[in-house]
């Protein structure tokens, strides 16, 4: 069975369109059109993985993940006409040297792309990769099954009618390790993973992929308040980098604070959470350092918070003796993600990018600001924090690789050091 099913997506793959072909865009207009007839089934849909987890007694957070209301609904149009924009924009490559080489984008391959409990990420995963000639594999949490059926569906329909390989989006439907563990060591036939998700699904694909992965999640992000600070933006920086989308994984986990300013910090933090009339734990050194208020909970640091990602509305704030040991620590317990820094001395600014190493650095802003189309980059699926092929937002040209067309209009290559014509 799984035989079939990836040679069915090779196939595919070898029928679909090159890159810049108009049925791309007519199946962004199709998928649109398919998802505003259909959203009431997979609302029904989703209703259903919403209660089943209820019913399993799962976290609050976790269900909000799941959920798929209006905003998710116009965030996913939305999406969907900024890949459309982006496809209509010219991609040819300059000609370099004297034989014209030019530099031209090849879809991936296959993409087997594996993740948990977001069934928006369906959805993004059935068009970036796709509107690139990229065939892909979907294989969405146990939690999200309901949903990702109806989406299937929808999905396929939105190809038929685009005149695409139906099995360009293949949505398993299966939950079973094993078989998982088969697919990550088959790259005869997959060509790139890309999970997303928290360190053990990363982990988990890392240690057992034959296939290169592009690593996705495990955002323990920090953000330092040096005692140059604008306390008052630090404030407003803290709250925006973590109370809008608190499981992001581009959100503040832990603030390093210098000693000298941690009080006035942890006040003007506390202010702004009450005129925002924003609800959030901070954890401290102690407890009783400052008092709280009805909008924000006080209570004290234990170790097992270092290098934790809370996935909750909590922000830890640490003092430190200063740039330093903020370095230090964001090197021992951070993840490679998004780190920050707000001072306005500049040499504290310069040293600590040059001495932090992680997917992006934002100087005097929120941590969020590390988003692909927020950096101007457009569309992305997901934020990589390793080291090859891409790092920081996985864009739509992140999603392709290249070949070089030579013209070479008779030229010879001679004997070796020598460039002749024929």
């Amino acid at each position: 069975m799984t035989d079939q099913m990836l040679e069915q997506v090779r196939a595919a793959l070898r029928a679909a369109p090159p890159i810049g072909s108009a049925a791309y865009l007519r199946y962004c207009d199709e998928l649109a059109a398919a998802l505003r007839r259909e959203w009431k089934t997979v609302r029904e849909a989703n209703e259903a993985d919403l209660h089943a987890m209820r019913a399993q007694g799962q976290s609050d957070v976790l269900v909000e993940r799941v959920r798929l209301a209006d905003p998710q609904f116009d965030a996913v149009l939305a999406l969907i006409d900024s890949v459309r924009q982006a496809l209509l924009e010219p991609q040819e490559g300059e000609e370099v040297g004297p034989l014209r080489a030019r530099r031209i984008r090849k879809p991936l391959g296959v993409v087997f792309m594996i993740y948990e409990a977001r069934p928006t990420v369906t959805v993004e995963g059935a068009l970036l990769p796709v509107v690139l000639g990229n065939a892909v594999i979907l294989r969405g949490g146990k939690e999200i099954s309901a949903s990702n059926r109806v989406l299937a569906s929808v999905v396929a329909g939105a190809l038929r009618a685009a005149g695409l390989p139906g099995s360009m989006v293949t949505i398993l439907d299966d939950n079973d390790r094993s078989r998982l563990r088969a697919l990550l060591k088959r790259p005869d036939a997959i060509d790139v993973v890309l999970p997303r998700g928290g360190p053990s699904l990363i982990d988990f694909c890392r240690r057992g992929s034959t296939i290169p992965v592009i690593a996705s999640g495990g955002g323990v992000n920090h953000l330092y308040v040096h005692a140059s600070a604008d306390i008052g933006l630090a404030a407003r920086i803290v709250l925006d980098s973590k109370l809008p989308e608190p499981t992001a994984c581009n959100t503040l986990e832990t603030v390093l604070c210098d000693d000298r300013v941690l009080s006035t910090v942890v006040e003007s933090v506390i202010a702004e959470a009450t005129t925002q009339r924003q609800s959030c734990t901070l954890k401290l050194p102690v407890a009783n350092l400052v008092p709280g208020t009805e909008f924000v909970t006080l209570t004290t640091l234990a170790e097992h918070d270092r290098g934790r990602e809370f996935l909750d509305r909590t922000i830890a704030i640490r003092p430190v003796a200063g740039l330093d040991e903020a370095v230090d620590f964001v090197r021992a317990n951070g993840s490679g993600h998004t780190e920050g820094v707000v001072a306005t001395d500049r040499e504290v600014v310069e040293q600590f990018c040059s001495h932090v190493d992680a997917a992006a650095i934002v100087c005097n802003g929120s941590l969020r600001l590390h988003d692909g189309p927020t950096m101007g980059l457009g569309p992305e699926i997901s934020i990589s924090t390793g080291r090859l092929h891409v790092r920081g937002p996985v864009a739509l040209d992140a999603l392709t690789t290249s070949a070089w067309v030579i013209k070479a209009d008779g030229a010879l290559r001679g004997k070796p050091g020598h460039q002749g014509r024929n």
